[in-house]
């Protein structure tokens, strides 16, 4: 796959909203870590009224904006008390909260992208609602020579090793469409391409059998929100007999679809390939 190829892309439209949204809004509630970081990025984190409580990135959002929601939960008197003009969530599990939202009469914004042209898509969508076109272009711009790095990184590599993303230990449940994509971007096979497409953990859910009849060489861990445990693994039946090479990436780095994965995750992917490859 060349970094061009990209796929198909996927941005989900707005919610129909309870008020006419915005033409700029001044205060946006974040719910979700990446809408927070591409405004910081645009030189719009002026306009971030709240973030969610996983934000990580940047760390400054995180010291300066006040936390007011979970990933799946929330209180809307914390919403309300920022004074949104807009909300911002992202994926399936977000949507309830932006509808209990939209009942207080609040515009919401829901995103859904589920690979790298949806993140590019993403960028824009939220440069043009704050009215930095410029800088929204200017992001997609330095995120492509970024990706096109990767690739040709990649394309110096003997061999491309097959690979098992962990996003979660038990269920076992495979790498989603983005992480799926910057594996094929940095020179994997990514064992479970095709399982990644679908939307929903439980459709990506496999079993050890699974895993062990396509032989990784690479098993990649970011267990959402806790430590990778590569002695667990191991524990498998079967496991330890395979030889994989076994690595963590945070999954604030690689799981939600924002910047954070293609400049923090991919990377961490990429030399993991390597040093599969050339060990």
């Amino acid at each position: 796959m060349t970094p061009l190829a990209h796929l198909s892309p996927t941005l989900a439209p707005a919610l129909s909203t309870a008020k006419p949204m915005p033409c700029a809004p001044q205060r946006i509630a974040c719910l979700s870590t990446e809408a927070v970081e591409v405004l910081y990025r645009l030189g719009a984190q002026d306009r971030v009224a709240g973030i969610s409580g996983y934000s990580v990135h940047p760390p400054e959002a995180r010291a300066e904006k006040p936390k007011i929601s979970g990933f799946s939960s929330m209180k809307l008197e914390r919403i309300l008390a920022v004074r949104p003009d807009l909300v911002i969530g992202f994926s399936d599990l977000q949507r309830p909260l932006l509808a209990e939202c939209e009942a207080a009469g609040l515009p919401t914004l829901w995103f859904d992208q589920r690979n790298i042209a949806g993140i590019h898509a993403m960028v824009r969508r939220l440069a043009a609602l704050v009215q930095k076109e410029a800088q929204g272009e200017a992001l997609c711009a330095e995120l492509l020579t970024h990706e096109l790095r990767l690739a040709e990184a990649a394309a110096a590599l003997p061999w491309r090793p097959r690979v098992f993303f962990e996003e979660w230990d038990d269920p076992l449940i495979c790498g989603i469409g983005w992480v799926s994509e910057i594996i094929q971007l940095c020179g994997g096979h990514d064992v479970f391409a095709g399982r990644a497409r679908a939307g929903f953990a439980k459709q990506r859910i496999v079993s050890h059998e699974e895993v062990l009849s396509h032989e990784p060489q690479l098993i990649l861990g970011s267990w959402c929100g806790k430590k990778f445990v590569p002695e667990k693994v191991l524990a498998r039946p079967g496991f330890a007999a395979l030889g994989a090479r076994l690595a963590e990436i945070k999954s604030a780095d690689i799981l939600a679809p924002g910047l954070a994965a293609l400049e923090r995750g991919a990377p961490q992917v990429l030399a993991a390939i390597q040093s599969t490859v050339l060990q």
